[in-house]
């Protein structure tokens, strides 16, 4: 099994801008999937590729989203603070977590040198700092850090890259971006609410938005950190609790393990078990 890396890239709305960061990603790595929302601004690319390659697909990714996104104008819904705002490599298997370390740093460096992009480590190799820890407050809040002395990146320039932000780089786990859609009369203050009242620190992180795209309809967007301990269906049975789920929906790669029990009732938006589960899309 190869080593995933799951760039986010903070553009959902340009065809052809995605075309291009795919297409580099594809150059040195296989890309298996990409999944795009407007309503985030915000897409998310799964690509595979053996240590050694990846951190190399990860760069040419890279170059060409900060050539073509401007963070300067306005970004959608979703936390960020790059153009390139998130770049974990995944293992899949206990076996190669040394492999994605290595990967990861290296793409780091990469990443810093070439393109001359602050680079801040997350997760374990940062002693388990969150990715929100980091983006709290916003592009702006973390560059008075960086200038404050408060936060200093691990890799490159002591300052934001005035259009591309920063890059945050982890290795790790695989975790499952999964979204439930809920229905009217729920809004962004019951979504919020729910968010609240559902997130376990080092399990499950939830925020609360409203997708204009589908009519301000809320949503709550999550990160199960640890599927093989909280299944999907389980998260589905919390939020329907408090409110009336429409629907839900699988960012990338999730393991079979995430799904068991899932109810059949509930509209799994777009998922292809052929290219989302990992055990499927890894060794196919």
């Amino acid at each position: 099994m190869r080593l995933v890396a799951v760039p986010n890239v903070s553009e959902g709305r340009d065809e052809q801008t995605l075309r291009a960061i795919g297409d580099a990603f594809a150059s040195a790595g296989r890309v298996f999937d990409r999944h795009v929302d407007p309503d985030h601004h915000r897409a998310v690319f799964t690509v595979a590729g053996d240590p050694g390659r990846l951190a190399a697909a990860l760069l040419a990714g890279a170059r060409e989203a900060v050539a073509r996104i401007d963070l300067n104008t306005p970004r959608g819904v979703h936390p960020h603070v790059g153009a390139l705002d998130v770049a974990p490599v995944v293992y899949y298997d206990a076996g190669l977590r040394g492999a994605a370390c290595a990967e990861a740093l290296l793409a780091a460096e990469l990443l810093a040198r070439e393109l001359e992009l602050p680079v801040f480590l997350y997760g374990l190799l940062a002693g388990g700092r969150a990715r929100a820890e980091i983006r709290r407050g916003g592009r702006e809040e973390l560059a008075r850090r960086i200038e404050s002395g408060e936060l200093r990146p691990e890799f490159g320039p002591r300052r934001l890259h005035p259009t591309a932000g920063a890059t945050l780089v982890a290795a790790r786990a695989p975790i499952v971006a999964f979204n439930l859609e809920l229905a009217p009369p729920a809004d962004l203050e019951r979504a919020r609410a729910i968010a609240a009242a559902i997130r376990e620190p080092g399990r499950l992180a939830a925020i609360g938005v409203t997708l204009a795209s589908r009519g301000q309809v809320a949503q709550v967007s999550m990160n199960v950190e640890d599927p093989y301990a909280i299944t999907l269906a389980e998260i589905v049975e919390r939020v329907g609790a408090r409110a009336t789920v429409a629907a839900a929906e699988i960012v990338g790669l999730a393991p079979r393990a995430a799904l068991a029990g899932f109810p059949a009732e509930l509209e799994l938006r777009g998922f292809d078990p052929a290219r989302q589960l990992a055990e499927n899309a890894l060794d196919g």
